[in-house]
């Protein structure tokens, strides 16, 4: 009976989650009849010389890391035409919803789109260099993309994951995509040719990146869907879900080596689950989740090392800056994040800044600083030893070339 109630619990969860986001972003009607647009949470990805972000007007837009200057106007991924909407909407031109952050390989900068679409731009002028698929459209697309071996890999709501070659878009890479039981939200991982990914079948699925065929399926099924994205460690898979346990499995086979944790009792506040993908240093991973917690767990063993409560939940993924871990704890009414620091020596945390918006977007980091893209569509550039942060503007008057 436990088991069953338990199962009922996650399942309504599911539902509720879903509908949230899913409500985020698809078009609804304003008090004066015209659609809303809707509104991605897309980080931020660096170089040497620059930043790339997806902004939640559906453009892509590039900064110089110098002085905060854009270096070509923002380019609109694509619009699409006014008509008849939804409920008598009228549709001007809406804009397309990035949830995944920007990625860059060689001379291009490729970002997902909620439409179902993958577009590549040329990083220093944004000019278009392909989309796919070029004529109609995938499934709805939440996740972000992987690169390896000038390979592209990305999932969609359809269950599948594909691959396209990083200069032309080609999708013959593979015979067919490979397709899961269930809806995948999140980023694949790729490891030494290997692919992992987790889908809303409550499976862990690893797959040869040169063929698209299943290496293997996690021999065990979890409680919940795993959305965040698994994070690969000394031939380890580790990952979160939505049943409030981390996993490490087996690179090689997918056998379960821990979870934490092992029993409900050792959770101070159930019910939540985890999000955002963590990370690992030292061979210790940081795992935020949605009770307001960032556990430290070790990962020869599954053994908890230390939790501490940032009193918000955690959603956007954290990062990684020096020895310390940055993380952004958000809640919504009324909106606050607090940005904190964990140093990887003692665990000690700090509270280094406080913005009153939300963050949902993943962090990133270059040259001892985090970049945090807020749900106001705000860009921020924190030193992550002193918290001091500067704005950076990415929206214009002229929003596309």
């Amino acid at each position: 009976m436990i088991l069953n109630n338990k199962k009922i619990i996650l399942k309504t969860a599911l539902i509720i989650i879903a509908a949230l986001i899913c409500s985020s972003m698809l078009s609804s009607c304003s008090a004066g009849g015209t659609a809303v647009i809707p509104k991605g949470w897309a980080g931020a990805v660096t170089d040497d010389t620059a930043i790339y972000v997806g902004s939640m007007e559906g453009n892509i837009v590039s900064i110089a890391k110098t002085d905060g200057s854009m270096l070509f106007n923002p380019v609109a991924l694509e619009k699409q035409q006014s008509g008849g909407g939804f409920l008598g909407c009228s549709q001007a031109s809406q804009a397309v919803a990035m949830y995944g952050s920007p990625v860059i390989n060689g001379d291009l900068v490729y970002v997902a789109g909620y439409n179902g679409r993958i577009y590549a731009f040329n990083k220093q002028t944004g000019a278009s260099r392909w989309i796919y698929p070029r004529d109609g459209y995938l499934a709805n697309i939440i996740g972000g993309i992987s690169v390896n071996s000038n390979t592209l890999y990305f999932s969609s709501s359809d269950g599948k994951v594909y691959a396209l070659d990083a200069e032309t878009g080609d999708d013959r890479v593979w015979s067919e995509p490979f397709q899961a039981e269930g809806k995948i939200w999140s980023t694949p991982a790729v490891e030494d040719d290997t692919i992992y990914t987790g889908s809303f079948d409550n499976k862990l699925y690893a797959i040869d990146a040169n063929t698209g065929k299943a290496e293997w399926q996690a021999p065990f099924e979890v409680e919940g869907a795993i959305v965040s994205t698994p994070v690969v460690h000394n031939g380890k898979v580790i990952f979160g879900s939505f049943d409030r346990h981390i996993y490490a499995v087996s690179a090689a086979t997918g056998e379960e080596i821990w979870r934490y944790p092992v029993n409900d009792e050792d959770v101070e506040k159930p019910g939540n689950w985890f999000w955002a993908t963590p990370v690992i240093y030292n061979d210790v991973v940081f795992a935020g989740c949605l009770d307001g917690y960032m556990y430290i767990i070790d990962t020869a063993n599954g053994r908890l090392i230390k939790r501490i409560d940032l009193g918000k939940p955690i959603s956007s993924s954290p990062v990684i800056v020096g020895d310390q871990v940055v993380i952004a704890a958000t809640q919504e009414r009324p909106e606050k994040t607090t940005i904190h620091t964990i140093d990887t020596d003692n665990y000690a945390d700090r509270l280094i800044l406080s913005i009153e918006e939300e963050v949902y977007a993943p962090l990133a980091a270059g040259d001892g600083v985090v970049y945090i893209h807020s749900a106001k569509d705000a860009l921020y550039e924190v030193d992550a030893s002193t918290g001091a942060k500067r704005e950076i503007a990415i929206k214009t008057d002229n929003n596309s070339k």
